[in-house]
């Protein structure tokens, strides 16, 4: 083989693998049988935008839109193909089944358009939201999409060269299934609820024999209590662990070795379906690896005599996708440690994780994080949640968000696209509550009447890491408030005066001192100190010309801290001793 055909031939493998593997465009749907029309997209919701290629079996003009019912009538349509003057792209609405109508306001921005080898590739962005009264806008809602195709460059009648799907576009989940698919559930057996609020229950189990490495492509929540099961979790356990049991969560009797996140539900949620290049690996090397099934029952009315099976089901195949997924949890330690105080209307809580030490516990060398879907994670007096990606001290995106965070409904959304955390990023998850209603501190626990903050990441290529949080310096946080000890700053929360002006400036202290960054797997764990940076969440849209798709001002960001000595972990479990203390004479 010559050079020049060798050299075209890297380059034609360099472009297959871009087609099959473009984090901006990780799905994928053909819009017809015949599978000459293919669609792929991707899409920001936080900067109100989607990406679409639509790829054609054709040398002629390709036609894509969204339809209120499927036809042509009130359709919101974009034409394009390659004529004798060359390109042509333009933004149509229909009126009835004729010629659609230009758009006064061309809100479809054309990338690229080409055509070769009797294909036409046109790809395209517009605002997910609806920019004129001509567009339909876009939700997490299916929509039905609709295509045509000519022959030539001339836009004439389509004929039958039509069609339209219903996709959800916002909300994609691909169906796929292997040949070999098959699945196993990991689920509790016969487990009669405590007659008491909250409850956690946890499993040591084992998966089914695997004699090779095999992925994990879906998994499904299998829920029997539907108004009791409130989120599960799986955690793969260390080789340390080898009994098979089952016991109450954090208590002496149970075993929190088992830490790293395999998968995640919560209320409200339903399957979960990985992208084709990665999947949860099982078996293998593995070896005799146990699992922890963790469910925790919330039953406020404290109903007697319910027994429950819920837990998850896990489809798997030997056909190994090309990377292994993984799930970290970031955000603020889950402790009685964070007070937040009553009558709040807005008051913000901060956890960071700083990759920078990665290294300190990983015994493989660390890669950087491609996240494709999150879960967001709060309580009952979450509002909001946001996860900030910052980069050389300045924030770059919001990960993901949550505007309008609801309890009863937490799923694991995918991100649009795939988002790289590079090693040296930081990620800033802020939650937002509100606790106008209630008169007593809220501290952060295991209750649903307690609160947490979390944001846990699926991404590959799969790390030994379970979890990357922080939690305020208590000893700084003691400093800024004036208490000389512990008895005197949980004297001071209590007896406190709460309103607007005492909840802005706790917010402000607890924002302002050290963090205690905690990044951890199932092995070891490293202590750092950080601080936390601002949050911008403003973004222009898309549909306003002056739009930037570039990186957002410096908002800073210190990562320079010694390390955290022994002393201090000591101190953090008296603190969240003396706080339980605290609670037991509130409550009495």
């Amino acid at each position: 083989m010559g050079l020049l055909s060798v050299l075209l031939l890297v380059l034609v493998s360099v472009r297959l693998c871009w087609a099959q593997d473009d984090p901006l465009l990780p799905f994928s749907e053909h819009l017809d049988p015949e599978h000459k029309v293919r669609l792929r997209w991707g899409f920001d919701e936080v900067r109100d935008t989607i990406l679409f290629e639509l790829t054609v079996n054709t040398s002629g003009w390709v036609g894509f839109g969204f339809s209120p019912k499927g036809g042509m009538n009130k359709a919101d349509i974009v034409l394009g193909g390659v004529g004798q003057n060359g390109t042509f792209f333009t933004d149509y609405h229909a009126v009835g089944n004729s010629m659609p109508v230009v758009d006064k306001q061309q809100d479809y921005k054309l990338l690229s358009l080409t055509q070769s080898d009797g294909q036409t590739v046109m790809k395209f962005q517009r605002s997910i939201k609806s920019c004129d009264e001509n567009d339909l806008p876009i939700t997490t809602n299916p929509i039905k999409l609709i295509y045509a195709y000519g022959l030539t460059a001339d836009i004439k009648y389509h004929s039958n060269r039509r069609g339209t799907k219903e996709v959800n576009l916002l909300r994609y989940m691909p169906k796929v299934t292997p040949t070999d698919s098959k699945f196993f559930d990991m689920v509790m057996v016969n487990f009669t609820v405590p007659a008491e609020q909250t409850h956690y229950h946890c499993k040591i189990m084992r998966t089914p024999d695997f004699d090779q490495k095999h992925h994990i492509y879906r998994i499904e929540p299998l829920i029997q209590n539907v108004d009791l099961v409130h989120h599960l979790l799986l955690y793969r356990c260390p080789p340390g662990v080898t009994e098979v049991y089952e016991s109450q969560c954090y208590t002496e009797m149970s075993n929190e070795q088992c830490m790293e996140v395999v998968a995640v539900w919560g209320i409200g949620g339903g399957a979960f379906e990985l992208p084709e290049v990665a999947g949860l690996p099982i078996g293998g090397n593995d070896g005799d690896v146990l699992y922890r099934l963790e469910v925790h029952y919330n039953n406020p009315n404290k109903n007697t005599g319910r027994v429950d099976h819920s837990g998850l089901r896990f489809f798997y195949t030997s056909e190994l996708r090309p990377h292994d997924a993984a799930a970290l949890t970031t955000g603020l330690a889950v402790g009685p440690l964070y007070v937040i105080p009553p009558r709040a209307k807005t008051f913000h809580t901060y956890g960071l994780c700083d990759t920078t030490h990665f290294p300190k516990v990983l015994s493989e060398t660390p890669q950087d994080l491609q996240v494709f879907s999150v879960l967001l994670h709060t309580h009952l007096a979450g509002r909001k949640v946001r996860v900030g990606h910052f980069r050389d001290g300045k924030q770059i995106d919001l990960l993901a968000q949550d505007e309008h965070y609801n309890f009863e409904y937490q799923e694991a959304t995918n991100l649009g696209k795939i988002k790289t955390v590079k090693l040296g990023d930081t990620l800033l998850v802020q939650c937002t509550y509100n606790t106008e209603n209630r008169t007593g501190l809220t501290l952060g626990g295991l209750s649903t009447s307690d609160e947490m903050c979390l944001a846990f990441l699926y991404y590959y290529p799969a790390m030994n890491l379970s979890g990357c949080l922080s939690i305020p310096d208590s000893n700084d946080l003691k400093a800024e408030m004036g208490a000389i000890d512990d008895r005197t700053w949980i004297t001071m929360m209590l007896s406190k005066t709460w309103n607007d002006t005492s909840v802005y400036e706790y917010q402000q202290t607890l924002k302002g001192i050290n963090q205690i960054l905690i990044v951890s797997n199932s092995n070891n764990a490293s202590y750092n100190i950080g601080l936390i940076p601002d949050l911008r969440v403003t973004y222009s849209s898309p549909c306003n010309e002056s739009f930037n798709m570039g990186l957002i001002p410096n908002l800073g960001v210190n990562h320079s801290a010694p390390g955290v000595s022994g002393s201090t972990t000591e101190r953090l479990a008296w603190m969240s001793l003396l706080l339980c203390l605290a609670v037991q004479w509130i409550s009495s």
